[in-house]
């Protein structure tokens, strides 16, 4: 018998990013079906996915749970039939979601910062970069969109566009120099509205070189140096109490890597990005420490 359904917005940024837009493009759709089938470890026994244009819910079924639980998100829920599960605010939502949250908890990689003017991103764009490119990220983005690489010198007409309409809605980039990474790796944890906090084990990811996710599983003994694991622990925890102090409960996790520097030494940054929702590798650290499938 099913126990919950799950409405996995992977689209969640773009409702965050203008939460007046809440129809999904045709590709959007199609992307997050196939998706799927590459989460089904979020799902406990027994758990359905909500789709509209699925088979009909079982019948009896009450629960749900929703990838990030945007007011989209959990309209469609209640338009099912479902109980919407409870979850922070909007502006919660969007407040811990946006690159400037993480940003400014602190970056280990150098010459990575947020800037919210071109003057700001010119200084940065100045600065050394091991490879002589960076990488420009919007506030709210999933798989490796609202990126743009630019290379030494001025940029082409092209990126300018890009940078002026990513500059216009005063909500800032993230710019960090593009590295060599040798690594991307995952904490994930869970956070009650108490501020009691669960953390899963570490994970290993794998990547396209643009950032779009591939693949996790659980990071071997050894993996991670012992001084690279505290560091990844210690970030965790900082993002988990920032995210309690912001009003922020529910599911989370820290992205990190490893990187070669100018020299060719390698680097550990350990939280380039806060995930205040799901992520597709979150089950996979968890593994059975799951306080979200607890019904309440």
């Amino acid at each position: 018998m099913a126990r919950r359904a799950w409405l996995l917005n992977f689209d969640a940024e773009a409702e965050l990013a203008d939460p007046s837009a809440r129809t999904p493009s045709r590709a959007i759709v199609e992307r997050a079906r196939s998706l799927a089938g590459s989460v089904g470890a979020l799902l406990g026994p027994g758990d359905v996915v909500l789709d509209r244009a699925g088979p009909p819910l079982p019948a009896g079924l009450r629960l749900a749970c929703a990838w990030c639980p945007t007011p989209g998100a959990l309209a469609e829920i209640t338009r099912a039939g479902l109980d919407a599960p409870a979850a922070p605010p909007l502006a919660v939502l969007r407040s811990v979601n946006h690159r400037r949250f993480s940003a400014e908890l602190g970056r280990a990689l150098p010459g990575a910062r947020y800037v919210a003017t071109r003057a700001a991103l010119d200084d940065a764009l100045a600065g050394p970069s091991p490879t002589g490119r960076w990488l420009l990220k919007r506030p709210f983005g999933f798989a490796a969109r609202g990126r743009l690489r630019v290379g030494p010198g001025a940029p082409d007409a092209a990126a300018e566009r890009w940078i002026e309409a990513s500059l216009s809605s005063g909500e800032g980039l993230e710019v960090e120099p593009w590295v060599e990474r040798a690594g991307d790796y995952g904490l994930h944890g869970h956070l009650e509205a108490t501020g009691a906090l669960t953390l899963g084990e570490p994970t290993t990811q794998r990547c396209e070189e643009g950032g779009a996710w591939l693949g996790s599983a659980r990071a071997e003994a050894g993996e991670l140096s012992g001084p690279e694991l505290a560091a990844l622990r210690g970030a965790a925890h900082e993002a988990a109490a920032a995210l309690h102090a912001a009003g922020y409960f529910g599911p989370f996790g820290v992205d990190a890597f490893r990187f070669r520097d100018g020299r060719g030494a390698l680097g550990f940054e350990p939280r380039c990005e806060i995930n205040a929702r799901y992520s597709m590798g979150w089950a996979v650290g968890m593994g059975a420490r799951r306080p979200d499938l607890v019904e309440r």
